[in-house]
């Protein structure tokens, strides 16, 4: 249950009613005038000196030591001497931006070395500069062997700043036990079986990019009136009554207790739900994929750690040991071939290691500049907050 808690925590944590928050004020960033160069803002890398590295990262994101059981990161500590102060601090995108978002707005120091966000939080903090550039020769194991899948989004193509940690896929789930089989978005949105029985998800990207993907239009790559259609047709399915809530972490006690039968979902939620009676699958119309990408910030002073730490989870046999604890995608090449050691029950397990058929279906949300973001999310909240 630990990935369950550590994704719908993510999601959960950052919706609009938890924060007690507007959408506007949620994307206004307002960075144009603490915009960095990372070429000008950066510190002394001392890792040769100090081998220490500060890192913070998402809520039940890492296997543990346990009796005989050396966690990756004690193992990491015992190959490198490398000590890890490793913070599970990043409790939702929006909160953590709010943490940094002084110092490094100011070329001040984070007192970090790395951290780990969501695809479209990086990308941001890529756009606006206060991101190194990751040194591509102390990362061979992350070049070589990141999945195609993840290789190249159009807000980092070369992977010159980010790795993915762990990835997921957002589709739909259904209880079986009290209603047929769903197969594509389209249906979720329509069937009438389904009328004021489905939930959706108040992530933006997520929702809307399925949305996009229904009216047949890529969402890496969509002009503003197929925004508009997209967002005019999720108001339709609002006010027919099709949808009976947007919600965060609280879908898949709903879908399992019968007050919805069926939803849009994330992956290792329902992996990790312990119950028979709820599916997740890939609607016909494609998948949306994410990742939680690790960024060295401006003016860490162990940025050669960091990157030994990165090389180091992109090492099949250390990224088979973390999946198998978590159950989101393994974002690693050859992970597969070395979970037959460390688990051999999860070795086919779709949602660590998806097939080429889902992969193919996946797709990511076009990276956005800060006032197109406003833009959209006061489009959706207008819609999800109704």
């Amino acid at each position: 249950m630990a990935a369950v808690r550590r994704r719908t925590m993510l999601k959960g944590v950052g919706g609009m009613a938890a924060l007690g928050v507007s959408a506007l004020a949620l994307t206004r960033f307002d960075t144009p005038d603490r915009e960095q160069d990372p070429e000008k803002c950066f510190a002394e890398d001392v890792s040769d000196t100090q081998k220490r590295l500060v890192i913070s990262n998402w809520v039940e994101y890492i296997d543990e030591d346990d009796g005989d059981y050396v966690s990756t990161l004690t193992q990491f500590e015992r190959d490198t001497g490398i000590d890890v102060r490793y913070t599970a601090d990043v409790n939702d995108n929006n909160e953590f931006f709010a943490k940094v978002s002084n110092q490094l707005g100011s070329c001040s120091s984070s007192k970090r070395d790395l951290f780990a966000l969501t695809d479209w939080m990086a990308a941001r903090m890529i756009q606006v500069g206060w991101i190194q550039k990751l040194d591509a020769a102390n990362v061979p194991n992350l070049h070589a062997n990141i999945i195609d899948s993840l290789k190249a989004p159009a807000w980092d193509p070369k992977r010159e700043y980010s790795a993915p940690w762990q990835s997921g896929l957002t589709g739909i789930a259904y209880n079986k036990a009290k209603v047929g089989e769903i197969k594509s978005f389209e249906e979720l949105l329509t069937r009438k079986d389904l009328k004021g029985r489905i939930s959706m998800l108040t992530e933006m990207q997520d929702t809307m990019g399925l949305m996009l993907m229904v009216a047949g239009v890529s969402p890496d790559d969509f002009t503003d009136d197929e925004w508009q259609n997209a967002i005019d047709r999720l108001r339709k399915a609002r006010d027919d009554g099709q949808v009976r809530s947007f919600t965060g972490n609280s879908y898949v006690q709903d879908l399992a207790a019968g007050n919805i039968v069926a939803c849009e979902a994330w992956s290792g939620d329902i992996a990790n739900s312990g119950d028979e009676n709820l599916v997740w699958i890939p609607p016909e119309e494609g998948i949306m994929i994410w990742a939680d990408n690790m960024l060295v910030p401006n003016l860490a002073t162990h940025q050669a750690n960091a990157e030994r730490w990165i090389d180091y989870y992109y090492q099949p046999e250390v990224a088979a040991k973390l999946a198998a604890y978590n159950s989101y995608i393994c974002p690693v090449k050859g992970a597969q071939e070395a979970m037959e050691e460390v688990d051999p029950e999860q070795v086919e397990n779709d949602l660590i290691f998806p097939s080429s058929e889902t992969l193919a279906k996946t797709r990511r949300f076009m990276a956005l500049d800060e006032a197109k973001m406003r833009d959209y999310q006061k489009d959706f909240a207008d819609v999800t907050s109704s």
